[in-house]
């Protein structure tokens, strides 16, 4: 399955980097920051590839990543901040969430919030969807997005590093895209228990309330 979304992937993002540059760079990771699954893990490298053939700055195109990443943060944030908590208000029940969860997530975000949107961002699949619950706790918007920027800026650079020092080998060796997923798969193994025991929790909360 990932080989085939690699497959269909790879071609659409290089042409965009390719032929839009810089903008193509922001626009992509603006995607990926915006609570869609599109691979930075690709973006960037191929981004650091360019680099490696002369067409691009490796700090400019950190920048640019890190500039994509609060301009599609800020699209999640604000759907966070106005459709998270109505929507989660009218229809949690259906999925198990409530009021309560909205009270820890604001108070999450009140205490922790900087240190986890900069850790969020050094992390893959989680720095996708990070903006979300900031948006409904409705964390402040300057540390939000200066926090964005400082822990993506890293994240952008290190992936375009990395496809700079692989030079031709990024796209002869198709296995080096695979590689760069694993941890991917690492992180999705931890949300899924973490999504098994939120489950398990809410649910016995629900059927001692039914009884009581």
């Amino acid at each position: 399955m990932t080989e085939k979304i690699l497959t269909f992937l790879v071609p659409w993002i290089t042409a965009i980097v390719s032929r839009i540059g810089y903008p193509g760079v922001a626009l992509l990771m603006a995607i990926e920051s915006a609570c869609i699954p599109l691979p930075s893990e690709i973006i960037m490298p191929f981004a650091g590839y360019l680099v490696y053939t002369g067409r691009f700055s490796l700090f400019w195109v950190a920048t640019a990543g890190a500039i994509g990443c609060n301009l599609g943060s800020a699209v999640a944030y604000w759907i966070g901040a106005y459709g998270g908590r109505p929507l989660v208000e009218k229809y949690g029940s259906y999925i198990l969430l409530d009021h309560r969860d909205l009270d820890r997530t604001t108070r999450f975000f009140q205490r922790f919030g900087t240190i986890a949107v900069l850790l969020a961002r050094l992390l893959p699949v989680v720095r996708t969807f990070i903006a979300l619950p900031a948006g409904i706790a409705r964390m402040s918007q300057v540390r939000f997005h200066i926090y964005t920027f400082v822990g993506s800026w890293p994240w952008c650079f290190v992936l375009a590093y990395a496809g700079m020092k692989l030079g031709n080998a990024w796209d002869t060796d198709p296995r080096l895209k695979h590689i760069l997923h694993r941890s991917d798969a690492a992180i999705l193994l931890l949300l899924g228990a973490a999504f098994v025991w939120f489950l398990w929790t809410h649910w016995n909360r629900r059927n001692r309330q039914s009884e009581a």
